[in-house]
């Protein structure tokens, strides 16, 4: 009779404790504009990348960046 009124007791105390789903980290984005053509702008680009990664930014894993070209305009 005990056991039983202690398996209900941890029963209805784990349904109302609420799941709680792990949230995805968030990755920081970054946008990268630069005048001209992507090779005009590809030694630039490599310091930038250096400089992150200096900083311990990995591209595609803790920072993704957006490039962009003004080749166009």
């Amino acid at each position: 009779m005990r056991l039983s009124r202690l398996l209900i007791v941890l029963i209805v105390f784990a349904l109302c404790i609420p799941a709680q789903a792990q949230q995805p980290k968030k990755v920081p984005r970054i946008g990268y504009l630069a005048p001209g053509s992507p090779s005009a702008a590809s030694e630039n680009v490599k310091g930038f990348r250096k400089g992150l990664w200096e900083l311990g930014y990995v591209e595609g894993k803790t920072i993704v960046i957006e490039y962009r070209y003004a080749e166009r305009l």
